[in-house]
């Protein structure tokens, strides 16, 4: 299975949380479309089909991506 890159799958996450953020305070049909795109995102980056299994799926990756990820460690 194709793993989206751990900054697009952060990226998404923020952009969905700051969005459920403002949609509590707008529910206007702008703020719902871009909740709906970005939730849509998320599902098919992490090949789920609800957005609570997307983050979860999500998150898990992230995790298993920082352990993985030796970039930062000096020799």
């Amino acid at each position: 299975m194709l793993m989206a890159h751990p900054a697009v799958l952060t990226n998404l996450i923020e952009r969905y949380e700051t969005l459920r953020i403002l949609h509590a305070q707008d529910t206007g049909p702008e703020v719902r479309r871009r909740m709906d795109d970005v939730t849509y995102t998320l599902c098919v980056a992490t090949g789920t089909r609800d957005i609570d299994a997307a983050l979860a799926a999500a998150r898990r990756q992230l995790t298993g991506a920082r352990r993985q990820d030796d970039s930062l460690l000096t020799a």
